[in-house]
């Protein structure tokens, strides 16, 4: 089969969270069962270029449509870490992808409009003619709403699309503009409740639900999560999108690419360890206590890796931090914020407990340090308010790093209690709580506090459960080559 990925971001050239990670091990994954897979990414000047090899332009004269003019774009060719990649060179006065930076920039809305037009174009003029086309969140919602419109018109009549949903939080919300700029005319058309107009404001376009419109299948990153965003709150303004186009909507969950995160080879990790030999992974505490100027002593580490901001429940992880520095524990938190007031927040906590020799705040992101502190910890707190999938906890569980998390997504589909699961024992793995507040964080984290102080031996056994567990992209990599070949024969 011939698929082709359309995206914003592919780990680990580039990668700003998980749908980067998810763009990569799915393609290597395809590959791996003998599909011939290719990735279509912007060109972005904040790339890490030494992650690609052999870049060259391979196609010069890509004329992409634009309002009432054609812009010059150049196309580059590259294998990132084996994945066959092509990389759009927008060449106009606008420098859509030369801002040294992903995203956050005002007119985010018209540069992946341009991208994902661009990305159709390349497919049209070079003759490329995928079985499948994957795209992913809204920056790609326009992908399967042009291909419809305006390609298969023109001949580009095989490909079917599958359009993942990672997060429903950030949906593409623009002004009629962007269809003029994709030469999309017909507003009367396209502004309508079951197209493209956004459910709050009818004089806007949602890129995202052009994408569940628009597409033949749509996937979210976890079970639990496609059936929250169709029954609950967590729809941010979908449901009725959601509702109408719910036959063709599945949840399947992400998995980790184990040849990156993997402790028994990882080479970002001073000791490699493995069920077998997991008293190694001791080794790695102590010299991350030394890089964090921790003190040497008898305590639980802690740790929060991720971004911070609303979704992943900012102010219980304030409190995690607090309440684990109480009892008897260590903490260490890897993580920014797109959003200045938090970050303020946490610079000045940081700045607070600077010289507390049981806490370290690290504000930025270095995925070679996320391994150091996924060997080195002991529990990892998640208190999300929703969580697609979430790929922290199955990471930190292959490094037999005990999750603490808030039944939600894709937490509540990979960990199971230690005290109160319907799982039997071999498959527990780590402490939930549901409700959204601080009494419920507390109530979790002290019941694994107490065990690894109380219980060491069953601790550790629910160490070992979390490394055992499968999350590769074995298993989702078979359900979508199902979605796959369910919407070629549509």
């Amino acid at each position: 089969m011939y698929i082709t990925m359309i995206a914003s971001e592919c780990a680990p050239v580039a990668k700003v969270g998980g749908l980067a990670d998810v763009v990569f091990g799915l393609s290597r994954e395809m590959e791996i069962r003998g599909n011939d897979v290719e990735i279509i990414l912007p060109k972005y000047d904040c790339m890490r270029y030494d992650h690609i090899y052999g870049l060259e332009q391979v196609y010069d004269n890509l004329w992409v449509p634009y309002y009432n003019r054609r812009v010059h774009c150049s196309v580059f060719f590259g294998f990132v870490h084996g994945r066959k990649c092509f990389f759009i060179d927008a060449q106009f006065e606008k420098n859509f992808f030369n801002r040294g930076t992903y995203y956050g920039c005002d007119d985010d809305a018209e540069r992946f409009a341009f991208f994902s037009r661009a990305a159709l174009e390349f497919l049209y003029q070079s003759g490329k003619n995928p079985d499948v086309i994957h795209c992913h969140d809204w920056q790609t919602g326009l992908v399967p709403v042009m291909l419809y419109e305006i390609y298969q018109q023109a001949g580009l009549t095989h490909p079917r699309v599958c359009y993942t949903l990672h997060n429903l939080k950030h949906q593409g919300v623009a002004g009629e503009f962007i269809l003029r700029e994709t030469e999309l005319y017909r507003a009367d058309h396209f502004i309508h409740p079951e197209r493209l107009q956004d459910n709050f404001n009818p004089f806007a376009i949602n890129m995202m639900k052009g994408g569940i419109v628009y597409s033949n299948f749509v996937t979210t990153v976890s079970p639990r999560y496609a059936d929250e965003i169709k029954h609950s709150s967590h729809n941010a303004g979908l449901g009725h999108t959601l509702y109408v186009h719910g036959n063709k909507i599945g949840g399947i969950l992400n998995g980790v690419d184990y040849e990156i995160w993997n402790p028994e080879t990882d080479i970002h990790i001073p000791y490699n360890y493995g069920v077998n030999n997991i008293d190694l992974k001791f080794g790695n505490k102590e010299v991350m206590r030394h890089r964090f100027l921790l003190k040497n002593d008898y305590k639980p580490i802690v740790a929060y890796i991720g971004r911070l901001d609303s979704q992943k429940g900012v102010e219980l992880i304030r409190h995690a931090l607090f309440y684990s520095l109480e009892h008897g524990c260590q903490f260490v938190l890897l993580g920014s914020s797109p959003d200045r007031e938090i970050s303020n927040h946490f610079i000045h906590l940081k700045g607070f407990l600077n010289n507390n020799p049981d806490c370290h705040l690290e504000m930025g992101f270095s995925e070679e340090l996320a391994h150091l502190i996924y060997a080195g910890s002991d529990m990892i707190v998640m208190p999300s308010l929703f969580e697609p999938c979430g790929l922290t906890q199955l990471i930190a569980m292959k490094y037999g790093t005990v999750p603490i998390v808030r039944e939600t997504g894709g937490l509540a589909d990979t960990v199971f209690d230690a005290d109160h699961a319907y799982k039997p024992f071999s498959e527990r793995n780590g402490y939930v709580f549901q409700t959204y507040n601080y009494e419920g964080l507390e109530s979790a984290l002290s019941r694994a506090i107490g065990k690894w102080y109380s219980y060491p031996q069953y601790f550790r056994e629910l160490m070992i459960n979390g490394m055992k567990a499968d999350y590769s992209w074995n298993h989702p990599g078979e359900h979508y080559l199902n979605v796959y070949n369910y919407i070629r024969e549509k």
